[in-house]
């Protein structure tokens, strides 16, 4: 029996399907900036989830100094942005899934690693600018993804226990995050293999929202 009080949702990957563009972005970045060519595993061990400063320790193995972190998040985020600019699609059956969640009184926010330029680019881009009143960002938080604390934020922003939540995520290190919290994980296929996801700790793992209402 699935139940549920309330829903987080990750953004990228989960709301929108834009992971090619921030892949590309972080591969571009990595190489002016680092001089490091980024494999397809550095993408998913190391980039994918996350806030830009951790993910930059996580590839050079140095913590960033403000300024030089400043630096990599606003090169890699306007070279995503330029990137995904009309050329972004919500996740399949995320509408749908939405309007299902709000007649059924069931509240819902955002929990992203995003920062705010980001998350209000992405939401205008799929028309849902007033979609996500309650948002928890990547400005918001002193430790990112997979740390718990994103997601217990999230919780705590719809008045629930983290067990009482569901979270949609895509990334391992957001999985991960989910789990620590408390809550249980529905996983999207869009950036991940469904054996990765449930070896992070995702209860359910499915390619979009259609699949997912389907189990419901």
């Amino acid at each position: 029996m699935i139940s549920f009080k309330g829903v987080l949702f990750d953004m990228d990957g989960v709301l929108v399907d834009n992971n090619r563009f921030h892949r590309q972005a972080w591969k571009e970045t990595a190489q002016t900036l680092l001089n490091l060519e980024l494999s397809e595993h550095d993408l998913d061990t190391k980039v994918d989830g996350g806030r830009n400063p951790e993910i930059q320790e996580r590839l050079t193995g140095q913590k960033p100094t403000p300024e030089e972190a400043l630096h990599l998040h606003n090169f890699k985020e306007d070279l995503y942005r330029k990137a995904a600019h009309g050329n972004m699609q919500e996740v399949a059956g995320l509408s749908a899934y939405l309007k299902l969640l709000r007649d059924a009184g069931i509240p819902y926010a955002m929990v992203t690693s995003a920062d705010r330029i980001n998350v209000e680019f992405g939401l205008t881009e799929l028309g849902l600018q007033d979609a996500f009143p309650l948002r928890v960002m990547g400005e918001d938080v002193q430790n990112g993804k997979p740390h718990p604390e994103p997601y217990l934020k999230g919780a705590a922003l719809l008045g629930l226990d983290p067990a009482d939540c569901l979270v949609h995520e895509d990334a391992l290190s957001g999985v991960k995050s989910g789990v620590a919290s408390g809550a249980q994980v529905c996983a999207l296929t869009t950036t991940q293999t469904p054996e990765n996801l449930r070896e992070a700790g995702a209860r359910w793992v499915v390619q979009d929202f259609r699949e997912w209402m389907a189990l419901l």
